[in-house]
């Protein structure tokens, strides 16, 4: 056994034979904790499953940290490396959290429709009180001990509360209800309905968050519910492989028989952690039968003997229902057979999920080869450092998420970092990712602007010569084009990838901002057009977008808002042109102002946005934006505020001066004993002689406070001038 406590040897998927899919693609490989060739079974097509959702309860963080990572990865190796990518998700609906769950919301419900008077609802609250008391001081995990503690502290204040209504302390005790409920009642509930009620609801639910997050939907999902006769014939074989044994009515699988066995393996991800008792009871779940039913406590169940309060279905071992583990065993083997090219999951469920899994898949097929080539797992997500717990009141949902920012920029926010490490969702990073949406769609609104106003002009001046401006720009596009490559072909590196179009379009900026009106429109489409297909292909814009991110997702008059209104805008932005040039001639301050109102004032409320900028030949030209009205009012709201700021300071200023000027000058026989620090002699007419340390001063010093005391002179005399000649009564 000690042999084999270090991750197996791990060779390229069909190395040696002729496959023609190689993209010189490198990606990170859970199987050997290094980046390995990407090399999958078939050419072109790839197999992949990813473990989908247990759904019992809203998505959160965590949740996007996993399906937005792989949505990317699997965008890029179908979009960018062209792979024909068959994508499989489970969603487990059959899982001790759910169980847990559904009784206790079906004993909760049940108790509201039967509302007794309210002292009895302080009873039940006060014995259910005393259990979860109980838990707490039992309870050794800090962030279920945080969790209980928060539970009495509410519960508590609450059945002392005489004023609360029985509705409102009912509503307000509802979670130790529950859990007292489901303890004296749990068992009763038999009705399979309700255990499926539950994860249909979330399974709907966890649907639409990703449908908000722009994630792709799978090819095929699968559902542990539809699968328990596969999943009762999948055991049956490997028990008839000899590694599995039934125990009164349970099936467990064999891991001392397994690993023992040559051509076998167990724990291949996190070999280190065989023997791990706690994550091994993890693994069961709450539910899980004790131990003194397993041949050994690293065996876990394949098969679970249902209990009372327990959904069940029938089997050669009597009522049960699938172990955890199983599921994905059974329903990924279903579509792929025997070997599969990527499995994909949170990092969190290496050992023992994953682990179990391929053992389980390893015994069925029992020929020796892997079941998995490739395992990719995103890294945890922490929140502000921290790890995300109800506990810690630091537990966001998707949709608390997306209240807050954009699904593109929480997408960014992925981009910007490597989607195996850890990533800390922060405002800080979310600050990050807000800026690069922005410098980009700035980017995007300068360029259609040079595009749109490129259209309008004669055919003679459509034609703008390369210089070397444009060819070294051009330069630039093409080095950075094949950087990005090189990022996304090495363990596809979006964080670096992200970089270099950063650069880029601060070398496309810098050359319009040298060039003004004459940038050439072509050479700049041809990179924003690049930028846009990367975006689209990492799922941050949709497909059909020509150039940037969408004006208006939502036209009601259906169509492009942009193509739409801007032929209007531009009529209007030239207008205020004619009427600028009319108001220098005539030297009209009020059609200036009328010309600064439209620009400052009433094209932000249309959410355009108008930028003056002086073209090559002096003239005053305007680039027209459209952006989201909400920025641009909340732009010129910073920018009132600003300008209000700078008042204060300059009157502040003024202040200062005027105050400063009406001090009366020191006399110059003053001037200089009151700087001690500097000198300790001086002379009958108050000149320094001596240095602070007794040391006569050099000709250069002396030269040089002589012309000081100079002018300190003539100040002092020009305020005794004025004095003299000012009325009595103003004179200070």
């Amino acid at each position: 056994m000690a042999s084999k406590r270090t991750q197996p040897a791990w060779s390229v998927p069909g190395e040696g034979v002729n496959n023609s899919s190689n993209n010189n693609l490198q990606i990170f490989n859970s199987l050997t904790r290094s980046k390995n060739d990407f090399s999958p079974i078939a050419g072109k097509a790839v197999t992949w499953y990813n473990c989908g959702p247990t759904v019992y309860d809203s998505s959160h963080m965590g949740h996007a940290r996993s399906y937005i990572t792989f949505d990317i990865l699997r965008r890029v190796l179908r979009d960018y490396f062209n792979y024909d990518v068959f994508f499989v998700q489970n969603v487990t609906d059959i899982d001790d959290k759910i169980i847990h769950r559904a009784r206790q919301n079906y004993l909760y419900e049940n108790y509201v429709s039967q509302l007794k008077e309210r002292q009895s609802v302080v009873d039940d609250a006060k014995t259910a009180l005393a259990l979860i008391e109980h838990k707490l001081a039992e309870e050794t995990d800090p962030d279920k001990k945080k969790m209980y503690a928060k539970m009495v502290e509410s519960a508590d204040a609450a059945i002392g509360d005489a004023n609360m209504s029985t509705a409102d302390l009912v509503a307000k005790v509802k979670d130790i209800l529950s859990v007292w409920l489901d303890k004296v009642k749990g068992k009763e509930v038999s009705d399979n309905d309700i255990f499926i009620t539950l994860p249909r609801y979330f399974e709907n639910d966890y649907n639409e968050d990703m449908l908000a997050l722009n994630i792709l939907p799978p090819d095929c999902v699968t559902r542990v519910s539809e699968f328990v006769p596969e999943i009762v014939e999948y055991v049956k074989s490997i028990m008839d492989n000899q590694y599995a044994y039934e125990s009164n009515g349970s099936v467990y699988f064999d891991t001392e028989k397994f690993a023992q066995t040559e051509k076998h393996f167990y724990a291949k991800l996190v070999p280190e952690a065989y023997g791990d008792n706690k994550a091994l009871a993890e693994g069961e779940g709450d539910l899980g039968a004790s131990g003194e039913e397993k041949r050994s406590p690293n065996d876990f169940a394949l098969w679970k003997s249902s209990k009372p309060g327990e959904p069940f279905w029938p089997s050669p071992w009597g009522n049960g229902r699938p172990g955890w583990h199983i599921e994905c065993s059974v329903m990924a083997s279903a579509l792929f057979g025997g070997q599969m090219d990527i499995h994909s999951g949170g990092i969190d469920l290496r050992f023992p999920h994953h682990d179990n899994e391929m053992a389980q898949a390893e015994a069925f097929f029992n020929t020796g080869k892997p079941w998995v080539n490739y395992f990719l797992h995103s890294g945890h997500l922490t929140i502000s450092g921290c790890k995300m717990s109800k506990s810690l009141k630091n537990f966001i949902t998707i949709k608390e998420a997306l209240a807050k920012n954009t699904a593109r920029q929480l997408r960014i926010a992925f981009l910007l970092h490597s989607w195996k490490d850890t990533l800390d969702y922060s405002d800080n990073t979310m600050s990050e990712a807000v800026q690069f949406e922005k410098t980009l769609n700035e980017f995007f609104l300068t360029v259609k602007d040079i595009l749109r106003t490129h259209r309008q002009l004669p055919v003679e001046k459509k034609i703008v010569k390369w210089e070397d401006r444009e060819k070294s720009l051009n330069q630039k596009f093409k080095e950075h084009v094949q950087l990005v490559d090189q990022t996304l072909r090495d363990n596809i590196d979006t964080k670096s990838a992200c970089e270099e179009i950063r650069r880029l379009v601060s070398a496309s900026n810098t050359y319009i901002n040298e060039q003004k009106d004459l940038s050439n429109p072509n050479l700049l489409h041809s990179i924003a057009a690049y930028i846009t297909r990367l975006l689209d292909t990492f799922g941050c814009v949709s497909i059909g977008d020509p150039i940037g991110f969408p004006a208006d997702a939502s036209s009601s008059s259906g169509g492009d808002r942009e193509q739409q209104v801007m032929p209007f805008i531009d009529v209007i932005s030239q207008l205020r042109q004619e009427i600028r040039k009319k108001a220098t001639e005539l030297k009209n301050g009020d059609l200036f102002k009328l010309c600064d109102s439209i620009r400052d004032d009433v094209l932000p409320n249309l959410g355009v946005r108008m930028e003056d900028y002086n073209a090559e030949d002096g003239q005053l030209l305007a680039r027209v934006k459209l952006v989201d009205k909400e920025i641009l009012l909340r732009e010129r709201e910073e920018k009132i505020q600003l300008e209000k700021v700078k008042q204060q300071e300059k009157e502040a200023k003024k202040k200062a001066a005027a105050a400063k000027v009406a001090e009366p000058p020191v006399a110059p026989n003053q001037f200089f004993r009151n700087e001690v620090s500097k000198y300790s002699q001086w002379d009958e007419n108050g000149m320094p002689t001596h240095d602070q340390e007794g040391k006569e001063l050099t000709k250069s010093a002396l030269k040089k406070v002589a012309k000081l005391y100079e002018a300190q002179e003539k100040k002092y005399n020009a305020y005794l001038k004025q004095q003299s000649t000012m009325p009595a009564g103003d004179a200070k």
